[in-house]
């Protein structure tokens, strides 16, 4: 927590010289801020709040290093309100509400505004969320929590019904790149006497996944590692000093299940290339390959099935493929497994029916077993009609009986309906051919 209600100083400390190069480029004001023009341009509300100092509750979502805290603090700093922020690991129940009852105090003795600003709320647990509700519900302050996951699922739904959800873009590449054609003009920056060709700058802002705190930290790397007679700095020394870009990927949170649909959904709509690109995305983030695994045996029950029954024996191939092997060797057999899922024909008609029958099974009456398929190994059972009326199927040329194996009231109902596309096809006709022996068996 920072700051302090009575005080009547600054609401916010002056950036020390040393600080990191994201702190000391921080936009100070809406004018300084790169991107967001959806949300803060003229005439949008966000801006016209601001500028008319009508601040409601909010919620900033966003990926990281889109400029959630940046806005926070300039909203604050614009309509000349106290600045506090909380933190999920340090701040308890008891100091929320004594400072919420101060910040109380100060806006009826005092007409003074205070925004309290919860950094990744989502970290937040239910009673800490809680704590905040009456001080927001009576204007006593207003909130703003930034979040990197879902507020649909991250936010107690009462304080999510008395904020406004922000959606903060991802910066664009070319927006990364302006951020750092500013940095090397910071009289710090060029201090150091190090130059950075325009390619270099390119390539820091393509690897940046949107995050200009990502961008500028590389940024201060190079400076700060490369030699002067390395200079200027290239892409390829670029490379060398920074090693290994970093990916946004964050395995438990709304990122993870984004990509994996992307993977899903490409396989299904037969785009291997993009199928291809999910799968390493997932892989160079870090996420486990037995999960992508057990996902991509599942698609190929869902959406291949018997339209290419191998597709699911591969599946399975592949899955031991990967516990045998690890990563990354592992990594080649799943780009295999993708391929060959994308390009197979598809059919959902065994997911679909297996629906059906589920729905029937958890709404229908459930009635009993006929009793002709019952087993029956006692002599009661025998007396009680269990397996009377029984036909073996393997007596009928056909291989199939005239007699009904759904319940009475469930006669004729279908719930597997094969497509007429690859091996399924030859599972439809087949079947075609073997209700119609049980037909003409029943009217002979």
């Amino acid at each position: 927590m920072t700051g302090s209600l009575f005080d009547d100083s600054t609401f916010e400390p002056a950036t020390p010289a040393d600080a990191p190069l994201p702190e000391r480029l921080r936009p100070k004001s809406l004018d300084e801020i790169v991107g967001l023009a959806d949300i803060l341009g003229p005439g949008r509300f966000l801006r016209n709040a601001i500028e008319s100092d009508r601040i409601p509750s909010m919620i900033f979502w966003g990926p990281p290093g889109s400029g959630k805290t940046t806005l926070a603090r300039i909203i604050a700093r614009t309509t000349r309100a106290r600045f506090v922020t909380f933190s999920a690991t340090s701040s308890g129940i008891k100091e929320i509400k004594a400072l919420m009852e101060e910040a109380r105090h100060a806006r009826k003795t005092r007409g003074a505004k205070t925004i309290v600003f919860i950094d990744e709320i989502h970290r937040f647990n239910k009673a800490q969320q809680d704590a905040f509700l009456p001080y927001v519900e009576a204007g006593d302050i207003t909130l703003i929590g930034a979040t990197t996951e879902n507020p649909s699922f991250e936010v107690n739904s009462a304080l999510l019904s008395r904020t406004k959800v922000v959606v903060i873009p991802q910066l664009e590449r070319e927006e990364i790149l302006t951020i750092l054609r500013r940095a090397i003009e910071e009289p710090s920056v060029r201090k150091q006497a190090i130059a950075i060709d325009e390619g270099a700058l390119d390539f820091m802002a393509a690897t940046s996944a949107g995050d200009a705190r990502q961008a500028l930290n590389s940024l201060q790397l190079v400076i700060e590692t490369a030699r002067p007679e390395e200079s200027p700095i290239d892409v390829e020394k670029v490379k060398r000093i920074l090693q290994r870009r970093s990916l946004m990927y964050d395995k438990s949170g709304e990122e993870h299940y984004n990509i994996i649909s992307a993977l899903h959904k490409s396989l299904r709509n037969g785009d291997a290339d993009a199928a291809v690109y999910w799968l390493v995305r997932m892989l160079e983030g870090g996420e486990d390959p037995l999960y992508i695994a057990r996902r991509l045996v599942r698609a190929a029950s869902e959406d291949i099935g018997n339209a290419d029954p191998q597709a699911l024996v591969l599946a399975m191939a592949v899955k031991e493929a990967v516990h045998f092997i690890g990563m990354p060797e592992a990594g080649v057999a799943l780009a295999q497994l993708v391929a060959y899922l994308a390009a197979s024909p598809k059919s959902n008609a065994a997911y679909i029916g297996y629906g059906e029958a589920v729905r029937e099974v958890r709404q229908g009456d459930n009635p009993p077993v006929p009793l002709h398929i019952r087993n029956a190994p006692t002599r009661l059972m025998k007396d009680l009609g269990y397996g009377r009326g029984y036909e073996y199927a393997h007596d009928f040329d056909d291989q199939t009986a005239a007699m009904e194996c759904l319940p009475e009231s469930l006669a004729g109902r279908r719930f597997y309906e094969p497509k007429d596309v690859g091996a399924e096809k030859e599972i439809r006709e087949r079947l075609e051919k073997l209700r119609a022996a049980r037909k003409r068996g029943r009217r002979d």
